[in-house]
């Protein structure tokens, strides 16, 4: 790629742009999370100051329920002493620098997550302009690949730090660039395979790559003195070959335990979860989830060896569970299965290291089943990360789904919730199950503009079953884990209220479409419904109140700002959570009268 093209979308208008509308962001975001406060001003404004007092920014802002600060991006102005300045998002990172509690350690690899989240804002606005009613009508990849906007809560959303410039415009989601992976044959001696109870190596392999394909491997090994059976094969990102395999794993190349055999015949998409590729040339296969030793939003998007042993069993359990539960049934919720994995294990860093080091997290992937197979006529594919997506004109996808469903907003939202919301709840009182359903973990399956049903997906390493004595198969219990009474409700108050609703209904709110009360009384009408149809649940919905007057606020920025390499051990998810006192909960006064 030419070197002055591949900056080409970095221009003072778009960077002006871009830091204006993640000024505005931060602003709402650290003042949501109680890491800086406004003061009110005497023309109805905001104040934040910095820490040391010489730089003010102030910005018009209105606060919705849950703590949500709906500021406006075009009235925020930064000045030192009575001089203003322009926005810059990493100036603001510097000025808050205290505030922040960003440590020296911290701070500059932080800073370039941020300029990095900056420069695809950038790479973005130099797209052609799509609204938000022609997104809605368009098809899975293209809404996929058209987002805007990362994880809403998150700053500094999308720092891939280890891309350069050239590789974002090759696998960054929104670049929409055609990749084939590259695949490896790794000595089976070193390397473990697992997949689903219906499933074999030799069908994936043969339906994923195709007859001649392996043929054509095969020949790559047996030309070099190897014996084919004595590998099994493994799709790599070819970042992760390029920037890391070929050079940290050079010893196990040498000595032909890892042979690169080239590309495969299909062209994949990356998604927005950065690692996993979703088949274009035929949709209906597998995405492919691939090891990735990028730091992108507080992990290393590698994936473990040994962690992903228990993958399919996993899968299967929780399959099993949703087709033999009638409420969960009746939702019509089902999830992708994760159907089989494979991980290399590298002796040597496996003896030098411990299970966080992203040396043991370098060569692995896994196989996910496409929703495009079960797919109805008529029914179209969206990720949920798409309700939050506003166009350039300040118009919302969700708002034009509302549209084309021809729905009152109020029933729109409420057939949504019943297909997402119902079995989240559902999970938590009948079995102490939660997922991670933020945007990107779900489907939706809509009709006509409506959200018929939803799939869940990212199943093994999200879920937990938030109870250690809990009866589960001995190849599942790896997603048992301790987790106080009092914050199991944090999976829904926390994970769907503040982190996903909050935003869906400012968003709403802010465009005329469903005032929030009208929202909040909608989720809570949901809620009670979903009561009153388990009775024999009262016990667990009573201990774990919905309508509590308040709730604890988990923050997810304090949980990056504190460590942007691993925000969480996901084995004991409860031990890093960053409480900052609590929120009043929208569904408390619209509580069911008993």
């Amino acid at each position: 790629m030419n070197p002055t093209a591949a900056v080409d979308h970095l221009t003072p208008d778009a960077w002006a742009t871009a830091n204006r509308l993640l000024v505005r962001k931060a602003l709402a975001e650290f003042t949501h999370e109680r890491l800086v406060v406004p003061e009110p001003t005497d023309d109805g404004r905001w104040l934040v100051r910095s820490d040391d007092g010489a730089v003010t920014y102030r910005f018009a802002a209105q606060r919705l329920a849950l703590d949500h600060w709906q500021v406006d991006a075009d009235s925020i102005t930064r000045q030192r002493d009575g001089e203003e300045l322009p926005l810059d998002a990493v100036d603001l990172c510097l000025e808050l620098r205290g505030a922040l509690g960003l440590t020296d350690a911290i701070l500059p690899v932080y800073l370039e997550e941020i300029t990095s989240t900056l420069a695809g804002t950038a790479y973005k606005l130099g797209k052609p302009p799509v609204s938000a009613a022609e997104l809605a009508r368009a098809d899975f990849q293209a809404i996929e690949t058209g987002m805007t906007e990362g994880h809403p809560c998150f700053v500094a959303n999308n720092g891939r730090i280890g891309f350069g410039v050239h590789e974002y415009h090759r696998y960054a989601p929104e670049a929409a660039a055609p990749v084939r992976l590259l695949w490896l044959a790794a000595n089976r001696d070193h390397t473990t395979f697992t997949c689903a109870a219906d499933l074999d190596y030799d069908t994936l392999v043969r339906a994923e790559l195709g007859a001649d394909t392996i043929a054509h491997f095969a020949g790559v090994l047996t030309g070099l003195g190897l014996d084919p059976a004595d590998y099994l094969l493994i799709p790599v990102h070819p970042w992760q070959w390029w920037n890391k395999l070929a050079v940290t794993f050079a010893g196990e190349v040498a000595r032909r335990r890892l042979v690169c055999l080239g590309e495969g015949p299909d062209e994949y998409l990356a998604q927005q979860s950065i690692r996993t590729f979703f088949n274009v040339t035929d949709p209906t296969k597998h995405y492919v989830k691939t090891a990735l030793s990028v730091l992108n939003m507080g992990f290393m998007r590698g994936l473990s060896a040994a962690y992903m042993e228990a993958t399919p069993a996993i899968n299967d359990w929780l399959a099993d569970l949703i087709d033999n539960d009638p409420v969960l049934k009746r939702t019509r919720l089902s999830i992708i299965r994760e159907r089989a994995a494979i991980g290399y294990r590298h002796r040597q860093y496996e003896t030098a290291t411990d299970r966080y080091s992203p040396y043991r997290k370098m060569l692995a992937a896994l196989w996910r089943e496409s929703p495009v197979g079960g797919l109805e006529p008529g029914r179209r594919l969206a990720t949920m990360a798409s309700l939050l997506h506003v166009d350039r004109d300040g118009r919302s996808l969700a708002g034009a789904l509302i549209a084309e469903s021809g729905l009152a907003p109020a029933d729109w939202l409420r057939r949504y919730l019943d297909a997402y919301l119902v079995p989240l709840l559902h999970s938590l009182y009948a079995y102490d199950l939660a997922f991670m359903p933020h945007g990107e973990n779900v489907i939706l399956v809509l009709h006509a503009g409506a959200v018929e049903r939803v799939v869940f997906k990212d199943i093994a390493e999200e879920i937990v079953v938030m109870d250690p004595e809990a009866d589960l198969p001995e190849r599942v219990r790896r997603i048992r884990a301790a987790i106080p009474e009092d914050e199991k409700i944090l999976s829904i108050f926390t994970d769907v209220f503040d982190c996903f609703l909050r935003h869906l209904a400012a968003i709403l709110h802010g465009e005329g479409v469903l005032a929030e009360d009208d929202f909040w009384r909608t989720v809570a009408e949901c809620a009670a419904d979903y009561a009153d149809s388990v009775p024999h649940l009262a016990d667990r919905l009573h201990r774990h109140d919905l309508f509590a007057a308040e709730f604890a606020l988990s923050c997810l920025n304090r949980l990056q700002l504190r460590n942007n390499q691993q925000m969480v051990d996901l084995a004991d998810p409860s031990a890093a959570l960053q409480f900052a006192g609590t929120l009043a909960n929208p569904l408390a006064r619209f509580a069911p009268k008993r």
